[in-house]
């Protein structure tokens, strides 16, 4: 049975689910469809974050949008292999849905697990917000790095 919730993307671009589409590949047992999965339902409508993440000798930088969103309102989660964010913007509404006109901002809650390609110091991250830009650099481990030890004697 499908539901009428609409998804993040039907809600983003404004697709429509057709149901006789699906009722189609219903005969076949190897196709599954969204009628019987759950990995297309959203619990909360949690929104998935865009990101661009690329990286120089040094270190992995994260970029990803994050305009309307308090600073109280946004968790940064960083391991030595992954980083997620996690936030929520939050809509002062003062008009009712019949006065818009054009709807398209997302409003509600996002997050999004990255997988870093390499290790990264995790005491000497920084996350820096800038006109609506959330940036992370997330200095890299330095595996080959020597370091002379003393022996100490009795």
């Amino acid at each position: 049975m499908i539901q009428n919730k609409r998804s993040f993307f039907e809600r983003l671009t404004g697709a429509i689910r057709l149901d006789n589409e699906a009722d189609q590949f219903e005969s076949s047992p190897n196709i599954k469809t969204v009628k019987d999965s759950n990995i297309f339902e959203e619990k909360e409508e949690e929104a998935h974050l865009t990101v661009d993440v690329y990286h120089t000798p040094t270190e992995i930088i994260i970029k990803t949008m994050v305009a309307g969103v308090k600073p109280d309102d946004l968790d940064v989660l960083i391991t030595r292999d992954s980083v997620t964010i996690r936030g929520k913007r939050s809509e002062d509404r003062t008009m009712s849905d019949d006065e818009y006109f054009y709807r398209e901002l997302y409003w509600g809650s996002f997050a999004r697990t990255i997988v870093l390609p390499e290790e990264i110091d995790v005491d000497g991250a920084e996350a820096i917000e800038k006109y609506g830009m959330l940036i992370l650099h997330l200095p890299k481990l330095d595996k080959n790095r020597q370091a002379k030890l003393k022996v100490k004697g009795n």
